[in-house]
């Protein structure tokens, strides 16, 4: 029997993020609780973020943005296969700059629309598991290859669904999942005015309405107000029967927009006794179904990636190419839910999905650990975008643009990591540069 002394965290949390919530009065209680499995689990993390950016070329200018937020959270205990749990997001920024918040000094990356601060219940759902089979329903974090949480800044995108896992075929798992609604993560504000950037790099021409903790339509999210939808229909296989090797196809029918397949395949291999190897590939290939609320859509993606690792050296190159989809209205890859699964992103640039594109990206990462007596590791990349003149983004204009960053990661404890990042993508969009740095704190509990 354990004692522990219960606060009123989420009132807590309340009060941190502002808005309509009202905060009430915190309980002390100390109560004899009985084991963790009988009482059910808290979990939480605490994130800090501080981001700066300096453009240069056709936009002169720098901004700079800290913010605090996460997420707590409580899962009930099993009972008779069921349980259920919740959890608060919240964010809120920190003043650094006099007069009011707006693009030319704040990044609005780390925050809701508008620079606001905010907070509300993400996750909302009931697991029921019986045998080798799980049903979850309600809000909750989706990480597939073209929905997902896209964590890149302070709070990820969530969804309302009902996802089933399946395990009865040995070595086989089933999905099947329906996404009804999403709220969109303080990332997609990056994009500004949503456009055919926003549309090719995981967010939609209407994301906007799913921000703040709003939970939106999905067609809304992709295509903006009035295309309202019955959703995204999803279903997957991935299979790990054969030694080394690990193969997924998913499907995703986006009634009235889309209909989009997902492949891939990567197979390990022990090359020597101190060398690994690993080679994986990619397909994504969309359509236009039902009432084609996004216009013609007729795009294909293709990757390949070679991966190795000897001692605390690892690394990888990656090529990518994307068709040029026969002069479609939305030309190249749609990913308006957080779903960017490709071998050859940038931190921030994403056009490896546009029309008409090649991508290559060689990266490596390298573990201190024996050299520091550091749990530390530093990861470095360079990608280069050469796109076509079939792209959505900039029509009509061919350019190559390029980016180069680190990633330095140290785990400081179980639960803190601390992470310091930096890009410098050049022609981004044509004469168009800019210098990042990230520092980021994450406690989890």
């Amino acid at each position: 029997m354990k004692k522990i002394v219960l606060l009123s965290v989420i009132a807590s949390t309340m009060i941190m993020a502002g808005g309509d919530i009202k905060p009430v009065e915190p309980v002390v209680e100390t109560v004899p609780v009985l084991e963790e499995e009988s009482f059910g689990k808290v979990s939480g993390q605490f994130r800090a973020f501080y981001i700066d950016r300096t453009y240069s070329g056709i936009l002169e200018n720098n901004r700079n943005s800290l913010a605090f937020g996460g997420w707590i959270g409580y899962d009930t205990a099993d009972w008779n296969g069921f349980s259920a749990g919740t959890k608060f997001y919240a964010v809120e920024g920190a003043s650094i700059h006099d007069g009011p918040a707006t693009s030319a000094n704040y990044d609005p990356s780390l925050y809701g629309d508008n620079f606001t601060d905010y907070g509300f219940i993400g996750e909302a759902y009931l697991i029921y598991k019986a045998g080798k089979t799980d049903i979850k329903v309600g809000r909750q974090k989706l990480n597939t290859p073209l929905a997902g949480a896209d964590d890149a800044r302070m709070l990820p995108n969530l969804f309302e669904a009902a996802v089933l896992h399946n395990n009865d075929i040995e070595n086989t798992t089933i999905a099947l999942a329906h996404v009804t609604r999403e709220t969109v993560g303080t990332f997609g504000n990056v994009y500004g005015a949503p456009s055919a950037l926003s549309l090719q790099s995981g967010y939609g021409l209407g994301y906007k309405s799913g921000t703040n903790g709003n939970f939106a339509d999905m067609g809304v999210i992709a295509l903006g107000e009035g295309t309202d939808t019955d959703g995204v229909s999803m279903a997957a296989v991935i299979y790990k029967g054969i030694e080394g090797m690990k193969l997924q196809a998913w499907n995703y029918y986006a009634h009235d927009i889309l209909n989009a397949v997902y492949l891939s395949a990567d197979y390990g291999v022990q090359a020597s006794d101190s060398v690994k190897m690993k080679f994986s590939a990619q397909y994504i290939g969309q359509s236009d179904v039902g009432d084609a609320l996004a216009g013609e859509v007729d795009s294909s993606f293709w990757a390949a990636k070679v991966s190795s690792s000897m001692g605390a050296l690892s690394g990888y190159i990656a090529y990518s190419q994307t068709g040029d989809s026969d002069g479609a209205v939305n030309g190249g890859i749609i990913t308006p839910w957080g779903g960017v699964p490709a071998y050859t992103q940038g931190m921030v640039t994403r056009h490896m999905f546009f029309a008409d594109t090649a991508t290559t990206k060689v990266a490596a990462t390298y573990k201190l650990n024996e050299m520091t007596g550091l749990n530390l590791k530093a990861s470095a990349y360079y990608v280069s975008f050469d796109i076509g003149d079939a792209n959505t983004y900039k029509p009509g204009i061919a350019w190559t643009a390029e980016e180069a960053g680190f990633d330095i990661q140290y785990q400081a404890t179980k639960a803190l990591n601390l992470r310091l990042r930096a890009n410098y993508p050049s022609d981004f969009a044509p004469g168009l540069d800019w210098s990042e740095y990230r520092v980021i704190a994450n406690y989890n509990f």
